[in-house]
Order: structure tokens, then C-alpha cells, then sequence
């Protein structure tokens, strides 16, 4: 294995999209925009409803592993008018349906949402909420940090019919906390997932992290040994990506205080099998999930979807994106809201949607899409003889074939399995299918390594 993770772990996308972000062509036009809205919408609302993504930038303090966009600051004063700007951007969406929406997903991510008081995430549910229907089958789900969560934080999201509790925690040893400035405690943990059992809520969700600066084997397996003292429903067991020329935060590490490759996937490897060994189920990539979960029924139903907002047994073609730096996607396009709060900001009370870049999807995305799409979801995918883009898929084809000849996937005449020694090589086996990567190279690294 060590010989196969020095030859494979190269930089690579994590696949939330295709094309990935880096290869978008440019700029979005807003009208341009509004119309792949508007036909999604149309084409899928009354059948399946819609997705709505809300991004909650702010953070008390900076965690220095995350690649999120954040806003640091202990002024709570931002949240009313932060909360204001959602509301007019909500609204600016509806008048592009033309027609009451149908909401099938919500999340907030961030950030943290938990830094918002409850009084305000509940005055703003409440204003999108009632512009919309909610679908019987709907799933409501928020990420937290264990350390400002309260009761009333989970009062308020479950009135608002939020079933779905995410906790970031990343490793409970002391030294990775400190260098990773994320702290919070077992028992504080313990108190945020009994009160949310307690109120009703069905999934909760743990996030754990490998390949930390300082990480080693009896931290992590003292972290899942703490873990399965509460049993969360799901675990999402991530790869930590080291990006310090995008995140300088990073920067607080340097690449010798982390493991080796070598190292980082034994870290993997560890937790994964104790997980195992407790009933858990490895879900696409860096997931695991009860039987009795969602997430594990999606994957066993080949149901299970991902997009930005990670993997979710819930798919609808329109994912409208509300806040600084969402990305909506159509299905025929993407389209992100600017990075900078104030920039963000100005264009919704302007009454101009924020967006600035994006991509319109060919033909050719829209196949290659639905390849990369399958992989990632159900570990093989198939697509039928006489289509339109044997060439791309020839070229694809012969990326994979040392992957083959290492007997980590197995290649047909129209078809590629990943084999369950090849699920480390996940990434790889979709960057054979990842065109724009392909016929454009970037010249420096843009993404993390894929192991």
C-alpha cells in the first residue's frame, strides 16, 4: 500500500463539481444566471422541490486547518444586518421563480451558524420559510461548534424543522487542538449531542479530521474510542487539505509538523477499521454512516447524491446558494456570490443577485458530470455504447490503466468499477475523467493531495 500511496497521491480535486471550480470560464452574467435558475426551477419544483444553501460566515475565532470562508470577529453586532441581506436575497430568488418554492434541503453551513443568537437564525427561517412550502420528506440540517451551542440554539432550529445536527470536533487531543486553535471538550460534546437526542433530532453528525499537524495513532484512536462513547448516526472521517498559498492560517504548520503520506493514511486506516468494527458503513469517500441512517439507505438505494455541500441522500436538480461566497447550482450551471462580506453585501441592497463567477455547462460537462458524479457516489459508473463522446472517454480510458494493472479498478468496454483496495484512489480514478484537467494542466498547485 505505501508504494501505491507514494505513486498516487498527487494533487487533486475533491470533486464537489465538475468542471471544478478552478477550471470555471470566468465571469457569470447575472441574467444569464437568472435564466438557468428560472428553468430549473420550472423544470423541477413541482416534482421534487429545491435545495437552499445558506452560508453563515462568521467565527469568534479562526480555526487554522479550515478551508472555509470566514469572517473573524467577537462583534455581534454583524448579525442583524448580515441576517437583513439574506432575507432581500431570498427575495430577489423569488422573483425569478415566478411561483412558490418548494424546499426540499436546507443547510447552513459556515463559518459558524451557532454563532448567530437563536432569536436571529429563527427570525430569518421564519422570513424564508414562509415564502415557501416545505416538502414531506425534507431534510434541515446545520453545522455547530460544540463550545457555543446551546439549548436554545437547538430549541429554535428544531421549531424551525431542522431534524439534522452537525458537530465539528476534528481530534480531542490537546496539542493538535492547540496548533489548530479549535478547542472543545468531550463533555461539551457529550452535553450538545444528549440535549439534541433529547429534543428530537434523528441525525447527528460528528466531524473528525486525519493528518492534523501532530496527529498521531493514539490520538486519533483515543478521538473514535470518545466517539463511540455517543454513537453519532454518521461520521464524516476527513482528509485534512494543506493549502497554506490559499489558507494562510495554515501557515501557523509547516509541512514536517504533519504526517507522512505514509503516516496519514495508517491514520485513516486506524480509525476507519475501529469505526468499522462498531457497525459503521464507509460511505462514498470520507463518510461512514449506521445502518439505520439516512445517508447508508441513499447509498444502498443508489440514491445517494453529492454536491457543495458534501454528500446528502437528498437530490434536486436547483440548489439556490443565499450568503457571501454560496455557490447555486442549476445542474447546467454554477454560479458563486462574491468572497467579501461588503461586496456581497452592497449588491443585494442595490437589488442585483452577487453573483461573480460561474460556469455554463456544454454537452460534454453535462456527460462527463454524470461519470465523475457516479464514482464518487457508487463507486462505478456506466455509460451506453454509441454516444457522442467516445473520444473523451478513449482518452479517459487510457489515464486508467496502470490503476488497472495495480488492480484497483476494474475498466469495461463502457463501464469502470472501483475495487474496494482502489477506494484510497477514489480522486485519481475521477481525474481520468476530468477533461479540463486534463487538456489544461495548471502550472502550480491548486489542490490538495488526493490521499
Amino acid at each position: 500500500m505505501s508504494n501505491l500511496i507514494a505513486k498516487y497521491n498527487i494533487p487533486g480535486p475533491r470533486y464537489t463539481s465538475y468542471p471544478t471550480v478552478p477550471y470555471w470560464e470566468g465571469r457569470m452574467d447575472e441574467q444569464i444566471w437568472r435564466q438557468h435558475v428560472k428553468q430549473a426551477f420550472d423544470q423541477s419544483n413541482a416534482e421534487s422541490g429545491m435545495s437552499l444553501y445558506i452560508h453563515l460566515p462568521y467565527c469568534e475565532s479562526l480555526c487554522t486547518f479550515c478551508g472555509c470562508n470566514t469572517r473573524i470577529t467577537v462583534n455581534h453586532a454583524v448579525e442583524g444586518p448580515y441576517m437583513e441581506t439574506l432575507k432581500k436575497e431570498w427575495a430577489l430568488y423569488r422573483e425569478i421563480f415566478g411561483a412558490r418554492p418548494r424546499i426540499r434541503e436546507l443547510h447552513l453551513g459556515g463559518g459558524t451558524p451557532t454563532f448567530f443568537s437563536p432569536e436571529n437564525l429563527s427570525d430569518m427561517l421564519q422570513d424564508i420559510l414562509s415564502h415557501a412550502e416545505v416538502t414531506e420528506d425534507h431534510a434541515f440540517g446545520f453545522e455547530a461548534h460544540p463550545r457555543n451551542t446551546t439549548r436554545a440554539h437547538l430549541e429554535a432550529l428544531r421549531a424551525s424543522g431542522f431534524r439534522r445536527l452537525s458537530l465539528g470536533i476534528q481530534d480531542f487531543d490537546p496539542v493538535v487542538q492547540d496548533v489548530v486553535n479549535r478547542h472543545q471538550s468531550f463533555e461539551q460534546v457529550r452535553e450538545v449531542t444528549d440535549c439534541a437526542r433529547e429534543l428530537g433530532y434523528t441525525s447527528i453528525n460528528f466531524d473528525l479530521i486525519y493528518g492534523l499537524p501532530f496527529q498521531k495513532r493514539s490520538s486519533v484512536e483515543d478521538t473514535v474510542n470518545k466517539v463511540l462513547q455517543l454513537m453519532p448516526d454518521r461520521i464524516a472521517f476527513y482528509s485534512y487539505a494543506h493549502v497554506p498559498w490559499i489558507k494562510p492560517g495554515q501557515r501557523k504548520f509547516t509541512e514536517d509538523d504533519l504526517p507522512s503520506d505514509a503516516e496519514k493514511r495508517s491514520l485513516y486506516e486506524l480509525g476507519k477499521g475501529m469505526l468499522e468494527d462498531a457497525g459503521y458503513i464507509e460511505i462514498g469517500m470520507d463518510h461512514f454512516a449506521l445502518e439505520t441512517d439516512e445517508l447508508y439507505l441513499s447509498a444502498q438505494n443508489r440514491t445517494l447524491h453529492r454536491n457543495f455541500m458534501g454528500y446528502t441522500p437528498v437530490y434536486t436538480r436547483l440548489m439556490v446558494g443565499l450568503g457571501v461566497s454560496s455557490i447555486g447550482d442549476s445542474w447546467t450551471a454554477f454560479g458563486q456570490n462574491k468572497k467579501v462580506v461588503e461586496e456581497y453585501m452592497k449588491d443585494v441592497q442595490e437589488g442585483k443577485l452577487p453573483i461573480f463567477r460561474g460556469h455554463e455547462l456544454n454537452d460534454e460537462d453535462l456527460f462527463l458530470r454524470k461519470q465523475i458524479l457516479n464514482l464518487m457516489c457508487h463507486m462505478d459508473t456506466e455509460w451506453p455504447s454509441g454516444n457522442a463522446f467516445e473520444e473523451v472517454l478513449t482518452q479517459g480510458k487510457a489515464k486508467l490503466v496502470e490503476m488497472e494493472e495495480d488492480d484497483l479498478i476494474e475498466v469495461g468496454p463502457n463501464s469502470v468499477t472501483i475495487k474496494p483496495q482502489g477506494k484510497p484512489f477514489l480522486r485519481n480514478a475521477c481525474m481520468a475523467f476530468d477533461a479540463r484537467l486534463w487538456r489544461s494542466k495548471p502550472k502550480e498547485q491548486i489542490f490538495s493531495k488526493t490521499i
